[in-house]
């Protein structure tokens, strides 16, 4: 036990005296988590729009005046016709043409229906059907008012038979950063884990240490717990910062018991930690240990569930989401957080960190008594 303590007292000194490490344990996780929790999200403003309008009505103004004034659009052109309002288009310059017809008005008062074009760009199929729903939010409060304002209109529809009520569960607001934080909290976690011990064990092969320490009486388990537990308490201490923020700065809900949170954060971060151990075992420079770690990280974060629900991939995805531990960490720390999921909620989760843990820290001790 003297000669872990030691160890530790060694690795936390090295870390503090470590020029490079520092910024990615304090001023990274900080950037990542105020800058991707804004930048990173389905939400589209500021969609650039054109208008063709053929009626030059008082409908028609009303309506063009209703997306003008909506947050989310902004006019950027009046057109005669849709050929000129299509060389803006190809141009990228709008997203959204809304082609208002003659007799708009008229047909409208007359049988209580009219036509109206929308032309969306949909080069980005999630973003032209987020374009979809604001326009048809923004038709519907429209014919809401006409109809308030014009009662005959009525007489011309048919009553709904069925009223359809909505409410949104875990997240009444829709705001993404609900959604996003406690993914952005797992990205976090994982880098601590896996960048940083592969890193700080290379290091030591590039300085030659390593062969110093080797023929030492420390052994060999000693030597690992020594180089890990520092960076599973560093990325304890991280998660705790990150929550914090994400509830203070970001109003972020937190349903479940945090302990839990920690509880399984505790086994994952044994699992990245296996790692970053394995990675430091197939490399010699930590030149080499940032490319791999960066590999496994684009992998496991793309194909975890922090961006696309595994649930909307496809099956060969959904295997391989079954064996990346960001997948079950993310979605586990959501169902906590936004849920208040409890333990048994979550125990078949645990009980696969705990099993990937003790394969993949297995493996990893294996391999470093082959090649450290």
């Amino acid at each position: 036990m003297r000669t872990i303590i030691f160890i530790l007292r060694k690795e936390f000194l090295q870390i503090l005296r470590n020029k490079a490490m520092i910024p990615i344990i304090i001023f990274l996780p900080l950037v990542q988590l105020l800058i991707l929790a804004h930048a990173v999200t389905y939400e589209i403003k500021n969609i650039n729009f054109a208008v063709i309008d053929l009626d030059k009505t008082k409908y028609s103004r009303e309506l063009i005046s209703k997306f003008s004034q909506n947050k989310y659009f902004t006019l950027k052109d009046n057109f005669d016709n849709v050929e000129l309002a299509f060389d803006g288009f190809k141009k990228n310059e709008f997203k959204l043409i809304i082609n208002i017809p003659n007799n708009f008005e008229k047909d409208y008062l007359i049988s209580g229906k009219t036509k109206l074009q929308l032309l969306i760009n949909a080069e980005d199929m999630s973003a032209a059907g987020i374009i979809y729903n604001y326009t048809s939010n923004i038709i519907q409060q429209f014919n809401g008012e006409i109809l308030i304002e014009n009662p005959k209109i009525s007489d011309f529809t048919q009553e709904p038979i069925i009223e359809v009520t909505f409410s949104n569960w875990f997240n009444p607001e829709l705001n993404y950063k609900t959604y996003m934080v406690p993914g952005i909290l797992v990205i976090l976690v994982s880098l601590i884990g896996i960048f940083l011990t592969s890193m700080n064990i290379t290091r030591e092969k590039e300085l030659g240490t390593i062969e110093q320490i080797n023929v030492t009486p420390i052994k060999k388990y000693q030597f690992i717990f020594g180089k890990l537990f520092p960076f599973w308490i560093i990325g304890i201490v991280e998660l705790a910062f990150g929550m914090t923020a994400g509830i203070i700065i970001f109003n972020i809900p937190l349903l479940g018991n945090p302990l839990l949170i920690f509880l399984i954060a505790a086994i994952y971060l044994v699992v990245v930690l296996s790692i970053g151990l394995f990675i430091s075992t197939i490399t010699h420079t930590q030149q080499q240990a940032m490319f791999i770690a960066w590999f496994f990280m684009m992998l496991f974060v793309l194909l975890g569930g922090v961006f696309t629900p595994v649930e909307y991939m496809p099956q060969w995805a959904k295997v391989i989401a079954f064996f990346n531990p960001i997948a079950h960490f993310t979605r586990v720390i959501r169902m906590i957080m936004l849920k208040g999921s409890g333990f048994e909620d979550v125990a078949q989760t645990i009980y696969i960190l705990i099993i990937y843990g003790v394969v993949t820290s297995t493996l990893s001790v294996w391999l470093y008594r082959k090649r450290g």
